[in-house]
């Protein structure tokens, strides 16, 4: 069991799996790239970070249940690390420096977020945010918050893969220099 009460995740080889939760914005755009990024296993839409239980959509929307929408990233971690994971994923596919706010999608449900799931990744996150906060990246400050490990409620079936399923829909999401 780790800190959280879990039960590490082993993959088919007998490796561990690390789970990763991120909320950069809509979760379409944040699943669709990061689903293809080499060592990522599996990914899940969901909401996180909120005050009430079993959210649905609806719920999420004008900031009501305090919610973000977000992915719960399953990796490889010998394939690719956390710390990759946040630095040259997450930080490039949206902008972290607008609070609230990605693209055209405003309200806390589209925060810039990192929900850790151990300390380490607690710990990692934080020196992360502080690089891509020093790099010279962004003209603004950096506004990407570590909240606490969440309860995890997944999203409807009809957000899972959305743009796998709808090619050409909405995102704001894109792979930044």
């Amino acid at each position: 069991m780790n800190e959280n009460g879990q039960q590490p995740l082993a993959n088919q080889n007998g490796q561990g799996r690390e789970v990763a939760v991120l909320a950069g914005g809509c979760f379409w755009g944040v699943e669709e790239i990061l689903r293809d990024v080499p060592g990522v296993l599996d990914t899940d839409v969901g909401y996180t970070g909120g005050w009430l239980e079993n959210p649905t959509y609806d719920d999420t929307h004008d900031s009501k249940s305090g919610h973000a929408e977000a992915v719960r990233i399953t990796f490889d971690p010998s394939v690719l690390s956390y710390e990759d994971l946040l630095e040259k994923w997450f930080f490039r596919l949206h902008d972290p420096t607008t609070l609230n706010r990605q693209g055209n999608d405003v309200g806390t449900q589209y925060r810039s977020a990192i929900f850790p799931q151990s300390d380490e990744q607690k710990q990692t996150a934080e020196q992360v945010i502080a690089r891509v906060g020093a790099s010279g990246r962004w003209r603004r400050p950096v506004t990407t918050s570590i909240e606490p490990p969440a309860t995890w409620y997944s999203a409807e079936g009809y957000h899972q893969d959305y743009l796998r399923k709808h090619p050409g829909g909405y995102t704001c999401h894109y792979m930044r220099a």
